[in-house]
This record gives C-alpha cells, structure tokens and sequence, in this order.
C-alpha cells in the first residue's frame, strides 16, 4: 500500500508548472510504542479536555482553538476558518532561485520529502525540470504551506523523483559563535594530529545505512519478550566509564595499535588473500 502523500499542490519553474505530491521519507511504523494504561484494570486510558477553571471536561464541539492578544484575553479562532486562510504557497510551490546544495549550512536543513509527479499528465513537465536541476547540478529554492506553516524548502533530483527539504528560519537558528564562542583556540601537536588522521584513515568506511542498529530499540523488545514470557527485566549493563587520560600522546599510540590489532585479527579470520602494505606507520615521538 502506497504511503498518503503529506501534500498535494503545483511546482512550478517560470510558466511551467506540473502536479506534485509529497511523501514522508521517515517512518515510524516499526519503532516500539507504548500505550498508556490503568496500572489497577489493565484497561486503557483516553485523554479528555478539562476547563482549567471549573474543571469540567468539555463536550463534543466545545473546543476552539484561541489567540492569547493579552493575559487571559483570546480571539477565538475556527478550524474552518484556519483552513480558509491561503497564500500562493498552501497550493504552489514556486522555483525562485538556485544554489549549490552544498553551500546551505547543515544547521539550516530540516525534514526530508520525497517530490514525485501527482498524474501521468504531469509527468513530463516534472521530468525537464527534474533533468534541467541535474544538468546544472542546481538546487531550486521555493516556499510551501506545510501543517498550518509556510517553510522555506530546497528541492534537488533523486534520481527518477526529486527531494524536498524544509529549512529552518535563521532567526530560529542558535548561530555556532553562541555555542562555540567560550572554547579557546588550542595550538595542537602536529605529531598527535598525525597520530588521530592515522586512525582516521584505518576507519575509512563507505556510508551504508542498512548496517545502522537500533541498540536501544532492541534492548526494549528484549525486555518486553521478557516481560511476555514472565520473566524479571533483563539487568542494565552499566556503560563502561572513559578513563581518565594521562598522556593524550600514549592514549593516541594506543587507539592505533588497538585497531591495528583488530583490522588483523579480522583479516585473518577470512580466507587468505594479498594485502597492500600500510603506508605509514607510527610517528615517533620526539624527545624533549
């Protein structure tokens, strides 16, 4: 079964437009969930509104959604009336501008969609403006009204489709210099440097998702199976505390030559077969 599309509206380039859908890129279908229940009936249990004066809950068609203008006093707002405020973007995603998608900071980027044509009509249109974006390896810049808000999104090919991802808006941004403004400058020793892009190097990986695990997601099924089968909840094994470090130098020595040790045991375990010489080894300390 097809996922629901989160929204269904236009993109368009210029006079050039074409139907377009929206589907989340993350799902949560598969993560553990938990209900809230009666600990004395095992039954349950529902939420409900109360007035926060008279303590009353409130019956079906009472709730109104409302604008605080000052203390205590609200506009009240209608969903049929929130629904009937549009602008060009609840329905049309407009291409603005173009960037290289590298050159938006990574604090800026939100929440991935997948962009794909609406109908077969519009399949062509959203075919040249998709293959126009690649040719150019361009990002095209637009705005969309997406749950009650307009957001600032990037939208850039993924291969038969293309990908939205919403921004965040500077003035909601923490700037780094607010965080990382207090950490004085280091002058590091060019010998420790080397030592941490050795092991570096010997922890080169390809990216590949699907060897992600869930640690934590696996340790709470293995608790409800115990649980299920009436047994105690399996013991917490304590996290293993970081030692101090005496001498960051030795401590680097010691990172390599442990994963030296484990990328050799690895190989060995599988069948023989011709390995490269390591290119550098470990950088002597000079005396002082």
């Amino acid at each position: 079964m097809a996922p629901r599309p989160a929204w269904k509206g236009y993109l368009k380039l210029s006079l050039v437009t074409c139907a377009v859908e929206l589907t989340n890129v993350v799902t949560h279908t598969e993560k553990v969930s938990f209900r809230v229940l009666n600990r004395k009936t095992g039954n349950t249990v529902k939420r409900i509104y109360v007035d926060s004066q008279t303590g009353k809950p409130l019956g079906d068609g009472d709730e109104i959604k409302g604008y605080e203008v000052s203390d205590g006093d609200f506009v009240h707002i209608d969903e049929d009336e929130i629904e009937a405020v549009q602008i060009e973007s609840s329905h049309t995603m407009s291409l603005d501008g173009f960037v290289d998608k590298s050159s938006i900071q990574q604090i800026y980027l939100d929440t991935p969609y997948y962009v794909a044509p609406a109908d077969e009509v519009s399949e062509e249109a959203f075919a040249v403006i998709r293959d126009a974006m690649e040719a150019r390896k361009m990002a095209g810049l637009a705005r969309i009204v997406l749950y009650q808000r307009e957001r600032p999104v990037v939208i850039e090919p993924l291969g038969k489709g293309m990908v939205l991802t919403t921004l965040r808006y500077d003035n909601t941004v923490r700037q780094p210099d607010t965080v990382f403004g207090d950490i004085k400058a280091v002058k590091t020793d060019q010998e420790m440097t080397d030592l941490a892009e050795l092991i570096i190097d010997k922890k080169k990986a390809k990216f590949d998702p699907s060897k992600f695990d869930d640690k934590y997601e696996a340790a709470l099924l293995e608790l409800i199976r115990a649980k299920k089968a009436g047994k105690t909840a399996p013991k917490a094994k304590a996290a293993p505390k970081p030692s101090n470090v005496v001498s960051l130098f030795d401590a680097l020595k010691k990172s390599l030559s442990s994963d030296a040790s484990s990328t050799k045991a690895s190989a060995e375990a599988k069948p023989a077969a011709k390995r490269p010489k390591p290119k550098a080894g470990v950088p002597k300390r000079k005396s002082a």
